[in-house]
């Protein structure tokens, strides 16, 4: 049986870690919604036992066990001891270690379609369970729409009435590592995001607050090492973004407009500037 899954990329509105756990991973209060560039993920099961491919037309990934797809075989598989050998397809479309959960998205891709292959019967906060010990943006790439995210990454409850902006993607050419950004946090001096604000913003439609609550306490971290994210978010505010951001750890900046025309200069005059620039909405 074969079954072709869109695996939309991820941004986050508003990014906050109150505190470290025992265990030195980051406690997570978010608000994340996906956009339409996505991958799509074709998965299929054979009669080769045990076996796992995973194919991508990117000569960026692994296909092994380091790659996060691969690894949502692997526990699915495991967990509920099933034998077939299973073929991953997948065709990127979401730019490579940029801060977009392109590898998260993938792999939250594989369990949807598995849990339908195998009849398994999960709900989405049961996957989304399974999903965390991939890795912390997998669960949220269960859902894939708006939702508020804490914990470790894996309690995520959806919000359902964030408009469907038009949305300005830009990837400058740099490279971040995730682990080093985020041992850098300074708990005792972060400026914390009012998430709890933001939600309320989101499901009152307030799109003035919505603007003003975004934020993330990464991008000064990472905009320390790295002057160009300024820059860049210099240059989305001066042509007209109603807000701007980083996404993730970076290196990704995103503009959101209200208005469609203010969004399209601003992807024209952006496109001089980086070479991976998108025009799309929130799903």
């Amino acid at each position: 049986m074969k079954i072709i899954e869109k695996a939309p990329a991820k941004i986050n509105l508003g990014l906050d870690t109150p505190r470290r756990y025992a265990d030195k991973s980051p406690e997570w209060d978010m608000v994340m919604t996906s956009i339409d560039l996505a991958d799509y993920v074709s998965v299929e099961t054979t009669q080769e036992t045990h076996k796992i491919k995973v194919y991508t037309n990117s000569g960026f990934l692994p296909n092994d066990q380091r790659n996060l797809a691969y690894q949502a075989v692997h526990i699915l598989r495991t967990r509920f001891h099933q034998t077939d050998g299973v073929i991953v397809q997948i065709t990127k479309q979401i730019p490579v270690a940029a801060g977009l959960g392109g590898g998260s998205s993938d792999a939250a891709a594989v369990l949807r379609a598995l849990n339908k292959i195998w009849n398994l019967g999960l709900t989405y906060k049961e996957l989304a369970k399974l999903a965390l010990t991939i890795d912390s943006d997998v669960p949220y790439c269960i859902y894939s729409q708006t939702a508020h995210v804490t914990g470790h990454g894996e309690i995520v409850t959806p919000i359902e009435h964030f408009p469907h902006y038009p949305i300005v993607v830009a990837k400058p050419k740099i490279s971040v590592s995730t682990p080093t950004i985020l041992k850098q946090i300074n708990y005792e001096s972060v400026q914390h995001i009012q998430i709890d604000q933001l939600v309320t913003a989101i499901n009152s439609g307030d799109a003035e607050n919505i603007f003003a609550s975004m934020g993330n306490v990464l991008e000064p971290i990472t905009a320390a090492k790295h002057p160009e994210i300024d820059h860049l978010k210099g240059k989305m505010m001066k042509i007209g973004s109603d807000a701007a951001q980083m996404t993730g750890t970076g290196p990704t900046m995103f503009a959101v407009c209200e208005k469609l025309s203010r969004a399209k200069r601003l992807t024209n005059s952006l496109k001089g500037f980086c070479s991976e620039v998108y025009l799309v909405r929130s799903l």
